[in-house]
């Protein structure tokens, strides 16, 4: 299986070069439309190679994507938190119980009272 990982991250990588390499001609990316910069007066803008822009757009998709799911879960996390510390609290619980039972027992006995 990890073979497999290795071909297809590496056939992906020659066709993102590929792609790269035959789109290395120069866009220019505005940040407003022309008229709404000339209502305001000013528009920055910049100029890179089209194999930049559309890659970007890939990873800023991704990160977004990612940012949304971490988001997402977080009440899941938050819920499996309390269950841990919950559960922590009750094998203490369950362990002072025992060995309040087991008081003054022999402790060969407590031992295997506490196995079973």
């Amino acid at each position: 299986m990890r073979y497999l990982r290795y071909a297809f991250l590496a056939v992906l990588g020659i066709i993102l070069i590929s792609v790269s390499l035959a789109n290395v001609q120069s866009v220019e990316l505005k940040l407003m439309p022309d008229a709404l910069a000339d209502l305001l007066g000013f528009n920055l803008a910049t100029s890179l190679p089209l194999f930049v822009v559309v890659l970007g757009g890939v990873v800023a998709g991704l990160v977004i994507g990612f940012l949304w799911e971490w988001l997402r879960e977080h009440k899941h996390r938050r819920d499996a938190t309390t269950k841990k510390s919950e559960v922590r609290k009750l094998e203490r619980e369950v362990k002072k119980l025992k060995k309040k039972q087991n008081e003054g027992q022999d402790d060969v006995l407590a031992l295997l009272d506490e196995a079973s």
